[in-house]
């Protein structure tokens, strides 16, 4: 049994409404949900980019879900900020949150006016990041100095149990680091062969926990406008690493997007107006082993696509709720 949650993109959608498209989704049927956690969308149409951890309380007080966040600790948060955050939400709603961790993208990170570091040290930063947050959060007092510092740090607020700290892979070769030091791991869909990879570059190597999948999917009633509000809203989220790592404004995607075509968006997106076609997808990610799978839909407008799935696609999966 897989979980299947509902993905909300603070980049597309102003906060209020993604509350109220969470709360939908969870009466459709989604038994779980995960959010963004961005300071600039991805394109200039995508147009929003609200606060993910105001947003979150809010989320986990409407709703009874799970819900879990991708964050990027070193430059644009510190830490300590991160632990405590972690730490208030898990103290609030015990065992319904989590954090996947990841080394972050230049679009976000750049408004701190510090350079934008290559992956290597990224990847050192965030580990050591992970290990700062990590004995915050079993109520240690912590000191460090490194690519990160921090000064006699302690929270004085803390969750009965840790939420669990995963890990945001993209590729095989941080599954296979991120197995070291995460409690599960949370990667992006892509053909079957490289998930696969994935999955085993991550256990393999000793990874706990679960292991989550994101995938994109478009869904209109109309084939063409499914494809339509694909290639309008996630036409700048084709490119794969460095670029999109390191490319730090949204006019520089949607310039570098200018040439993507419509028929390009199959290889980033699900995209049908078939309800049926998008369980077989589902279902066939799934039986790759993932313990649980986020549906982003890519339009802005969320209500169509959160009704039509829980009335006509979530009916033809195995859906289980996460353990609390």
């Amino acid at each position: 049994m897989t979980v299947f949650g509902f993905h909300a993109s603070h980049e597309q959608v102003p906060p209020g409404e993604l509350l109220a498209a969470v709360v939908r989704a969870e009466q459709a049927g989604f038994t779980a949900a995960m959010c963004s956690d961005h300071f600039s969308p991805w394109s200039v149409r995508q147009g929003e980019s609200g606060f993910a951890w105001a947003w979150l309380g809010a989320a986990l007080q409407a709703t009874g879900l799970s819900f879990g966040v991708v964050n990027a600790p070193g430059q644009r948060y510190h830490p300590a900020i991160i632990a405590q955050a972690i730490g208030t939400l898990g103290s609030m709603y015990p065992g319904r949150f989590w954090a996947a961790l990841g080394t972050g993208e230049a679009s976000n990170e750049h408004i701190t006016g510090e350079r934008w570091p290559r992956k290597a040290h990224r990847n050192q930063r965030l580990e050591e990041c992970v290990g700062v947050i990590r004995h915050l959060l079993q109520g240690e007092e912590v000191s460090h100095d490194g690519l990160v510092t921090v000064d006699r740090a302690r929270l004085w607020t803390l969750p009965a149990e840790p939420p669990a700290l995963l890990a945001a892979a993209m590729s095989t070769a941080t599954a296979e680091w991120c197995a070291g030091w995460a409690d599960g791991m949370i990667t992006v869909a892509a053909d079957e062969d490289h998930l696969r990879r994935m999955i085993s570059a991550y256990r393999d190597n000793g990874g706990r926990g679960k292991v989550c999948l994101q995938v994109h999917v478009s869904y209109h009633s109309d084939e063409d406008e499914a494809v339509r509000i694909a290639h309008d809203q996630w036409r700048t989220n084709v490119f794969a690493p460095p670029f999109c790592w390191d490319t730090d404004t949204a006019e520089a995607f949607d310039q570098a997007a200018e040439h993507v075509r419509p028929e390009s968006m199959h290889q980033a997106v699900r995209i049908s107006s078939d309800p049926a076609r998008h369980a077989e997808w589902l279902n066939s990610y799934a039986e790759l082993g993932f313990d649980a799978i986020y549906l982003h839909h890519v339009g802005q407008e969320q209500a169509e696509f959160i009704d039509v799935f829980g009335e006509k696609v979530l009916p033809q999966l195995k859906v289980s709720s996460p353990a609390h």
